[in-house]
């Protein structure tokens, strides 16, 4: 369904509009987790998180006539960032359907962006059901945030930069929500280096990948409460997982205490600012979720949380 091809095609349309995000390395992290560790750090993406690229690669391949009658997504928050900025960009309009306890920071850059955002309670209303309405009735094109060829193509262009950078990794590890980012850079990594081992992490009230995994088909969890917003995600993606499922050899998970360890040993010691649903992987190898071999890259998926919503983590 989406292969190295097609996450290369991605990579050249995103060539100049995307920005090709650093990788870092850290001694003292390497020394925590006992591994080489290079982070690739889609903090630095446009609006704060690898959503761009996928948000972007599907809209920008619409028509025409598409175009002219706008987009409706719905999303926590990055998706939503994404999608209103490509439009933007794209010159068209853009109807985000957010949760109500969406954070504050990303309703607002949302906004920010022109989009027309319309909020929604994630635990009584289904969101798939409220765009695929909200589309037929005002003629838009529905922009999902993973369950789309075009965006698991574009995400996968953030392990097609890592490893043209890194060169051969043992491992591979990312966050898990809808399986989007997941499902491009496994198909990227294993289609390079067939032997490279790919690690998802879920935070633990959200693990319905893990669990799907572990049945052989989809289940799912109760509507998440978790403070990594981005990852709280009941069933995995249909689409997802059928890449899934094939490529991902494990999938970790990390407790919320876990997820503030992390977001602050980037920030104390490495000055980056990432939002929890972005240092999960870090999470899971500095908790010891999974064993890393000698040379990991781990997936820093986004930056996106407000200042007090920091402060108030980690206080």
């Amino acid at each position: 369904m989406v292969t190295v091809d097609d996450v290369r095609d991605a990579a050249d349309r995103l060539a100049g509009v995307a920005h090709r995000t650093p990788v870092i390395t850290s001694r003292t992290l390497d020394e925590l987790v006992g591994a080489e560790v290079f982070l690739k750090c889609e903090n630095f993406q446009r609006m704060g998180a690898f959503k761009f690229r996928g948000a972007y690669n599907a809209i920008s391949r619409l028509s025409p006539e598409e175009l002219g009658r706008g987009v409706v997504a719905y999303s926590s928050g990055n998706h939503a960032q994404a999608v209103a900025l490509a439009c933007r960009l794209l010159g068209t309009k853009a109807v985000i359907l957010m949760p109500e306890d969406a954070p504050e920071a990303k309703l607002a850059a949302t906004r920010g962006y022109g989009a027309e955002v319309i909020t929604f309670d994630r635990y009584t209303q289904d969101r798939d059901q409220l765009g695929r309405q909200l589309a037929a009735e005002r003629g838009l094109t529905l922009v999902p945030p993973y369950e789309h060829p075009h965006i698991m193509a574009g995400q996968g262009t953030v392990a097609l930069e890592l490893l043209e950078e890194t060169g051969p990794l043992d491992a591979v590890v990312a966050p898990v929500g809808g399986g989007g980012l997941m499902a491009g850079c496994s198909t990227v990594a294993k289609a390079l280096h067939p032997g490279i081992r790919v690690v998802g992490v879920e935070p633990e009230a959200a693990d319905d990948t893990r669990r799907s995994l572990a049945a052989g088909e989809r289940v799912s969890v109760p509507v998440p409460r978790t403070i990594a917003d981005g990852l709280a995600v009941a069933t995995p993606g249909e689409l997802t997982f059928s890449v899934n499922r094939r490529l991902v050899d494990e999938v970790a998970v990390v407790s919320e205490d876990d997820i503030r360890t992390a977001m602050r040993l980037l920030f104390e010691r490495l000055k980056l600012v990432v939002e929890p649903s972005g240092a999960v992987g870090v999470a899971a190898l500095l908790a010891g979720r999974t064993t890393p071999p000698p040379r990991v890259g781990v997936v820093v998926s986004g930056g996106n949380v407000g200042v007090d919503r920091f402060a108030e983590l980690l206080g």
